[in-house]
C-alpha cells in the first residue's frame, strides 16, 4: 500500500527530494570555498618559504617565524580535513536525493518493507550528510581562528615597526 502522503499528488514526492538536493548544492559551494582557502594557505606557506634565511635574525624572530609556519601548516591540515568531511556530506546528500527519488517513484510498486528500506536508507544518508557538514563547519571554524591569530600577530608587528 502506498503512503497516504505520497498519494495526494504526484508531485508531493518532490518535497522530500528538495531538502537533500538543496543541501547537496550547499555542500558544493562550501567545498569550492574551502578549496579556495586551502590554495590561499598554500600560497601563504610559499611566501613564508621565499623569505630570506633567518640565520642572521634574532632568536626571538626565528621562534616567531617558526610558530607562524606551524600555524599555517595546521590551518592547511584543518582545511584538508574539513574538505574531506564536506565531500563526505556531499556524497551522502547526493545519495539521499537519489534514494528518495527512487523510493518515491517505486512507492506504488513496492509497499511494506521495500518502501521502508528506502526511507531508512534516505534518513541514514541524510544524517551522515548533516554530520559531515557539521564536522566540516567546525574544522573551518578552527582554521579561521588560526587565521585570526596570524593576522593579529602580523598587525602587532606592523604597529611595532611604525612606532
Amino acid at each position: 500500500m502506498m503512503d497516504p502522503a505520497l498519494a495526494q499528488t504526484p508531485f508531493s514526492a518532490l518535497s522530500f527530494i528538495a531538502a537533500p538536493a538543496l543541501l547537496t548544492n550547499t555542500c558544493s559551494l562550501l567545498a569550492l570555498s574551502t578549496t579556495n582557502r586551502l590554495l590561499q594557505t598554500r600560497n601563504r606557506m610559499h611566501e613564508l618559504y621565499k623569505q630570506p634565511d633567518p640565520s642572521d635574525e634574532p632568536a626571538a624572530e626565528r621562534v616567531r617565524r617558526l610558530a607562524h609556519v606551524a600555524r599555517v601548516e595546521l590551518q592547511g591540515r584543518l582545511l584538508l580535513l574539513a574538505l574531506h568531511a564536506i565531500y563526505t556530506a556531499l556524497a551522502a546528500f547526493a545519495g539521499a536525493t537519489l534514494v528518495t527519488l527512487l523510493g518515491a517513484s517505486l512507492a506504488s510498486f513496492y509497499s511494506g518493507i521495500g518502501y521502508r528500506l528506502f526511507v531508512i536508507l534516505g534518513l541514514v544518508l541524510g544524517c551522515v550528510g548533516v554530520g559531515g557538514l557539521m564536522l566540516g563547519s567546525w574544522r573551518l571554524f578552527r582554521a579561521t581562528q588560526i587565521s585570526l591569530v596570524n593576522m593579529e600577530e602580523e598587525a602587532m608587528l606592523i604597529r611595532k615597526r611604525c612606532t
